[in-house]
């Protein structure tokens, strides 16, 4: 594995010379010797780079409440807290005004300091300390929507003096919540006691639709309780006979320590290996999805597949012209397969979107022959293939995952792992994941104009 290029992430397809298939390896860590004889084919990137951008399983032994949010979905329009009585009946009295008079209600400091200070706290409830622009917008327009009398008559919106002072308000709550030791801004430090001042700083926060990017630790817990419950899941798991259950548990109790380490160090790939083996089988990395973004990884994938199908293999096909040899041979060796007709053509959405959106995949789906070192980095065109007989996630040049049944079972993985090990797309093709993200697990509160557009022809 040595003599792979460099990169982070790698799908490989193993492909069948009379080798028996060997169960899942699940482990994440301990590979068959046997894949050396085994010809592949990969799905590779060279720019993936640690990113600096649910429900809840059980606890411990013992009952902990969990910090974790519930809801990935931004609220629409957006809920306005109650405030207390003394303003909600001032501002009952400002609406009836307003409504005869035009006249907007003199806000007194104190009045706009408590209307600020409940909104800042239920916007940190769904998004904690790092809401997306359109979202606190939203929040703005929510408020005097449902308050006319708090317009402001110098703007179009009406609410763009409350926008402002909203974006203040967000930031002071987030040093309030970083002296308060919050782990989700507290990540983001720029100078701790040791460090030195070199280096450019970059803001760890969610950029990809995260709902519990660094989530608190669980009520009674800190660095010490949750690492001794680290190092029992590490021993749990290397028994033969686990306890699948208190392994679950475990994850789920420390998800806020691992969270903290992989955002804040940023580590390779293997040293989250060494501390973290269990996070790379394919129960936890879905299970992990869901804590990161409260979605379920593979019903929310296959689900989209399923509704979009169709209608990509309709895009490709009308403008297969377009985009020369690749898009034809694709869809020509659709068109000749006669089993499993699902899988082939969810395999060709896939395939096809990359150069659908002008990206280019001759460094992400890749076939190479492992059994002969001289030939790794040999790519060999799909109609030369044999047939599959097995696929395989590689990050940063180790096998991750392997005998995955389909290639759309191993991109959804794929992704799940960035999203566990946050690590960013990678730059050759990034409309491609963000396209995933957006469209089909419909994480985030805004796209690209690029992939909007994508989602405009999926829904005509």
């Amino acid at each position: 594995m040595s003599e792979l290029p460099v990169g982070r992430a790698v799908l490989h397809i193993m492909w069948n010379f009379s080798l028996p298939s060997s169960p899942c390896n699940t482990s994440g860590y301990s590979i068959n010797a046997s894949i050396s004889s085994l010809d592949t084919a990969s799905v590779h990137s060279e720019d993936f780079r640690p990113s600096t951008s649910l429900q809840t399983e059980g606890s411990s032994s013992n009952s902990v409440k969990s910090p974790l949010r519930q809801d990935s979905k931004w609220p629409s329009p957006f809920p306005i807290p109650k405030l207390s009585y003394d303003v909600e009946l001032k501002l009952r009295k400002g609406n009836e005004v307003y409504a005869k008079t035009k006249k907007s209600l003199e806000v007194t400091r104190a009045m706009k300091t408590e209307i600020l200070d409940r909104l800042a706290q239920a916007i940190f409830d769904l998004r904690g300390g790092y809401p997306a622009k359109d979202e606190v917008a939203s929040v703005a327009s929510a408020l005097v929507f449902k308050y006319p009398c708090l317009r402001d008559q110098d703007s179009i919106t009406g609410c763009d003096a409350w926008l402002m002072s909203l974006r203040y308000k967000i930031g002071n709550y987030r040093a309030k919540l970083c002296d308060a030791g919050c782990n989700e801004v507290d990540v983001n430090r720029k100078r701790r006691r040791g460090e030195g001042e070199d280096g450019p700083f970059t803001l760890k926060n969610p950029k990809r639709g995260e709902v519990n990017h660094v989530p608190d630790y669980p009520d009674h817990h800190d660095d010490n309780t949750l690492e001794e419950e680290r190092l029992a899941l590490v021993e749990e798991f290397k028994k033969r006979k686990r306890n699948t259950t208190e392994i679950k548990q475990k994850m789920g109790l420390t998800f806020s320590l691992r969270r903290k380490e992989i955002v804040e160090m940023q580590p390779m790939v293997s040293e989250v290996q060494e501390r973290w083996p269990v996070l790379f089988s394919l129960e936890e990395i879905s299970e992990e999805f869901n804590r990161i973004t409260s979605k379920d990884l593979l019903v929310t994938f296959r689900a989209a597949l399923d509704k979009y199908v169709n209608r990509l293999l309709k895009l490709y096909r009308a403008r297969k012209g377009a985009f020369g040899p690749v898009m034809e041979d694709l869809l020509d060796k659709l068109d000749e397969e006669v089993r499993d007709i699902v899988s082939q053509r969810n395999t060709a959405a896939l395939r096809g979107l990359p150069t659908f959106i002008h990206e280019d995949t001759s460094k992400f789906f890749l076939k190479r022959l492992v059994s002969d070192l001289s030939l790794i980095d040999m790519i060999m065109p799909p109609t030369t293939s044999p047939a599959v007989q097995d696929i395989a996630v590689v990050l940063e040049g180790a096998i991750i995952l392997r005998d995955l049944p389909d290639l759309s079972t191993a991109f959804a993985y794929l992704f799940g792992l960035l999203y566990a090990i946050n690590i960013e797309y990678p730059k050759s093709l990034k409309y491609t994941f963000e396209a995933n993200q957006t469209i089909f697990f419909e994480l985030g509160s805004g796209c690209s104009q690029h992939i909007r557009s994508l989602k405009t022809k999926l829904l005509q």
